[in-house]
């Protein structure tokens, strides 16, 4: 097993729009969708990233995630937030109502080795109504791929570790 640097290490923010989290443990999907349970919701997206077993027909074996983790988990929060700003009004909703649209989101991020047909992220968001809590959930997956200070490093079926690529995570 390989020793991880200290940045990477696990983290967890509770914000009042939910929770984000770093962890080298594995992800119980099913206590992350309880995390955003409210009985104001008619709706909860997920969205659960695995580690798939092929890449432009190679073998992948795992993969390796690491993190600078202090500034990742502070991005991820600040994507919550943008998030639940930006999906701010349905349009099924009547003026002045006090439900917001996103009520609340759930984000756990891998570190360290996830083998295949592993979870890697789990974002969980619930909504008053399915359009948002979909919108909701695929902006914060790509703003996390596309932001959040988190690399994975593929590895490869019959090729050395040491040639083992990183790569950015969108």
């Amino acid at each position: 097993m390989s020793k991880w640097p200290e940045a990477s290490m696990e983290a967890r923010e509770d914000i009042p729009e939910g929770i984000v989290a770093l962890t080298h443990e594995e992800l119980n999907t099913e206590n992350i969708i309880r995390l955003v349970e409210d009985h104001r919701a008619g709706a909860t997206a997920v969205f659960i990233g695995t580690t798939r077993n092929s890449f432009k027909g190679k073998i992948v074996t795992r993969l390796d995630y690491q993190a600078y983790s202090r500034l990742a988990i502070k991005t991820m929060s600040s994507i919550v937030r943008t998030a639940h700003q930006t999906y701010s009004r349905s349009l099924h909703q009547a003026e002045g109502t006090v439900v917001p649209s996103v009520i609340r989101s759930v984000v756990y991020h891998r570190l360290g080795t996830v083998p295949v047909g592993q979870p890697s992220i789990v974002i969980a968001v619930s909504s008053p109504h399915r359009k948002e809590a979909f919108q909701a959930c695929e902006f914060i997956l790509e703003k996390i791929k596309q932001d959040a200070q988190i690399w994975k490093r593929e590895f490869y079926e019959d090729e050395r570790e040491e040639d083992a690529e990183w790569k950015a995570n969108t």
